[in-house]
């Protein structure tokens, strides 16, 4: 891989729109990312991409920005299991962030105990096979058995293997949150093949929350993403106590569709339409999950 800075990857705006939408007190943006700096924080030598910096200063200010007071710090595929550049971003946050972490299923428990010191809260499994190599899923529910005390697990996957996933899905034994609603296709609308299948993998345990995130990711017609509303609303409506919300800054492997943040945040009330929703998606439902000494 080059590292020259013209060859890596550029996937945000540089100079996002001030969202319309205000949002409440003490909102949580619960799923973003941090790259690098390279010099710092080196990528992975098995990453599938090569991403620009896109460090803490900068997704602290985009915090800021768009009105919001925490975050949950996602760790990027392009570092691997290398933690230390999100565990360098939470502390930056001094408090107001916390992190999803992805390890070598063979971690130990010492460190383990020092990722929960440092602000992590969940390890991630990543079944999108563009991104990783290999999703060794006996390994995973191993090492879901020794999460500490209040972890959970983040599952990403396309919707055309959810069904195959099931099995594994029912036997990771701790609560589970799952990336972008497990990319269905918003074209189909709310009573589409896909929502219906990810409606039923909610039924079948209390404890499976998700992220009604990415508009600009999973509906291909573009701004204003009406799909993606009509999609998703009536799947915020129904699941109200199991959905979390997050910008997805900086956006990885978005290169081709740049998005504006702040139309991205101005999707909330579009999927949230009232206070008590809005309050739930931002605040309530995420300081359960990653603060919950405080909620």
């Amino acid at each position: 891989m080059s590292t020259a800075n013209e060859d890596r990857i550029l996937s945000w705006h540089s100079a996002p729109s001030k969202p319309r939408f205000t949002p409440p007190p003490g909102a949580v943006d619960a799923h973003c990312h941090v790259f690098g700096p390279m010099a710092q924080f080196p990528f992975s030598p098995k990453a599938k991409y090569l991403p620009r910096d896109a460090g803490p200063d900068m997704l602290l200010a985009l915090r800021d920005h768009l009105g919001f007071s925490r975050n949950v710090i996602v760790q990027a595929s392009c570092h691997g299991t290398d933690n230390a550049a999100t565990l360098n971003a939470i502390a930056m946050a001094k408090g107001k962030a916390r992190g999803v972490a992805v390890v070598d299923p063979a971690i130990g428990e010492a460190e383990l105990h020092t990722l929960h010191e440092g602000g992590m809260r969940g390890i991630r499994f990543n079944f999108i096979k563009r991104l990783v190599e290999h999703a060794p899923k006996d390994q995973f529910i191993e090492v879901a058995k020794r999460l500490p005390k209040g972890w959970h697990v983040v599952l990403y996957f396309e919707a055309n293997i959810l069904e195959e996933l099931r099995p594994f899905i029912d036997a990771i034994p701790v609560p589970l949150v799952i990336d972008h609603m497990g990319r269905p296709d918003v074209t189909q609308g709310p009573d589409g093949a896909d929502m219906k299948a990810f409606r039923r993998l909610l039924d079948s345990r209390e404890d499976i929350w998700f992220k009604a995130t990415c508009p600009d990711r999973l509906d291909p017609a573009g701004p204003p993403w009406d799909d993606f509303a009509r999609s998703v609303a009536p799947l915020v409506a129904d699941y109200p106590d199991r959905v979390i919300w997050g910008t997805d800054w900086p956006h990885p492997t978005m290169q081709d569709a740049i998005s504006d943040d702040g139309l991205i945040v101005d999707m909330i009330p579009r999927i949230a339409p009232t206070a008590e929703l809005q309050r739930k998606l931002l605040v309530t439902n995420p300081m359960r999950l990653y603060w919950s000494e405080e909620s």
